[in-house]
């Protein structure tokens, strides 16, 4: 019953009076009520979270775990790291924080269905000594005219027309084998490919520079993966002088060639687009993409044709097998009075996959540098702005998931198309080596000429060493005797 409106209730019966169980039980709900509704008003209203970094180590200060990378087996050095952070990792490599990734579904991201987010760069001491304006290190509109340029100078149809030259280079490079007792196999295929780059670049015109451009070249190739220390007397410093000297060495070339209105090679198809009106390139901007192109054609083909050597030595029934295909093609070639074409390198389906399976298995190009143009989330970890993104194409050759017994030289693995996005020995997506078909081309002529030529026997200790391409043991070196005894 509700006290009468006289009734007066004292402070004291309030306080000494416990309240029935009823109500506490009421009191208590209520109370639970607000508290969880507190709870999920805080929930809603935190902001989440932001990205971690990814899990890794950066190193030492500066240097980072560049010694690491460029002095160990890169298999090992990957290898250690994704089973220990997973497919994704940071490190610090040539003064830049990096990102590594190790799946095809990554690098695809990476190179492929996101690259706008993730441009094409180099640590700035390479960007230096190639040129900032070589095309590598574009995106837009800029990149997109120079690869249509630098394809369209090796494409299958453009490269047909140079199998007699680049065979004129192998014969004339083979015939100084047969007084030689020994051979340093990569100082060999480092000069047979600079030769093949050269001509492909400048085409037939240009013995008279050749030499001066190989001392400047070979200066600064010395100093491209040194530690960017530009104090007199560093391979470093030493590189950049020489990148000078190429510079104006190339310049008085390009000079000689637009009053002959072009020419051939890659210099030609440059100097014809200006000359067509179309996007003007200074001598500077063709310089650097000359520049660049070497880069890309000389040292990473001289090691792969390395291994070549190496892997058909250490594995004698494909070496047989392979001398046995070229032997058809030199006996229908004999019998018809005729030089090797390109519809005979077309008929070359195991020396093929043995290029192939070398690409895979030496992995020559470990990765590729990208660069984060903001901040990115991948697989829940935060990649800042600015960061070095390296696909590891090595990581993805060697895993077991895609070829199975990696680390077995097998060829016959290519008589099925590797799965999407596993098979990346040029890269992938639109900065993807446009002079694949180019090296495949002066991979097979060679391998041609070699096998109907000459057998060989590596001498020396086995190993590989680093710096930065694997490479055999000291270069690999041999002895030749004719393959007709």
């Amino acid at each position: 019953m509700l006290p009468s409106p006289t009734s007066v209730v004292s402070p004291h019966s309030i306080f000494h009076h416990p309240p029935p169980p009823l109500v506490t039980l009421v009191v208590f709900l209520v109370l639970l009520i607000l508290v969880h509704k507190l709870k999920r008003r805080n929930h809603h209203t935190t902001p989440p979270l932001k990205p971690r970094l990814p899990p890794g180590s950066m190193g030492w200060p500066y240097i980072g775990e560049t010694l690491k990378l460029y002095t160990q087996n890169p298999n090992s050095f990957f290898s250690n790291r994704e089973k220990r952070y997973g497919e994704i990792f940071k490190t610090h490599i040539l003064g830049c924080p990096c990102v590594m990734i190790s799946s095809p579904k990554l690098a695809k991201i990476v190179l492929v269905s996101q690259s706008h987010m993730f441009k094409p760069t180099y640590p700035p001491s390479k960007e230096k000594m190639i040129g900032p304006e070589a095309v590598f290190f574009h995106q837009g509109p800029y990149h997109s005219h120079l690869k249509k340029l630098i394809q369209s100078s090796f494409l299958p149809s453009a490269i047909k027309g140079s199998v007699s030259q680049i065979e004129d280079v192998v014969l004339r490079f083979l015939l100084t084998w047969e007084h030689r007792i020994t051979i340093n196999t990569l100082h060999e295929m480092k000069k047979y490919a600079f030769e093949v780059a050269m001509l492909s670049v400048f085409g037939n015109k240009l013995e008279s520079e050749i030499e001066g451009i190989r001392d400047l070249y070979q200066c600064l190739e010395k100093g491209y993966n040194s530690m960017p220390l530009d104090l007199p007397g560093t391979p470093f410093n030493k590189a950049m002088k020489a990148r000078k000297g190429l510079n104006e060495k190339l310049r008085r070339v390009i000079e000689k060639r637009k009053e002959m209105s072009g020419g051939e090679g890659l210099l030609g198809a440059l100097l014809s687009n200006e000359a067509e009106g179309k996007m003007k390139l200074s001598e500077s901007q063709i310089a650097d993409n000359i520049i660049g192109v070497i880069f890309a054609a000389h040292d990473t083909t001289a090691s792969v044709l390395t291994w070549l050597l190496k892997y058909l030595h250490d594995n004698p029934h494909l070496l047989h097998a392979v001398r046995r295909e070229q032997e058809e093609i030199r006996c229908k070639r004999l019998e018809a009075n005729r030089r090797i074409t390109w519809d005979d390198t077309r008929q070359m389906p195991l020396s093929t996959r043995v290029i192939q399976e070398t690409l895979r298995a030496a992995s020559i190009l470990s990765f590729t540098y990208r660069e984060a143009v903001e901040d990115v989330e991948m697989e829940g970890y935060l990649i800042p702005k600015g960061w070095k993104v390296l696909p590891l194409f090595r990581s993805i050759h060697y895993s077991s998931h895609f070829f199975p017994h990696p680390h077995k030289f097998d060829p016959s693995r290519f008589e099925v198309a590797p799965r999407p996005n596993t098979y990346m020995p040029f890269g992938k997506g639109a900065h993807s080596c446009p002079g694949s078909e180019l090296a495949k081309l002066e991979m097979l002529v060679f391998l041609h000429h070699l096998t109907t030529t000459f057998k060989w026997e590596v001498i020396g200790e086995d190993g590989v060493q680093y710096g930065p391409f694997p490479v055999p043991r000291d270069g690999l070196p041999i002895k030749v005797y004719s393959a007709n005894k």
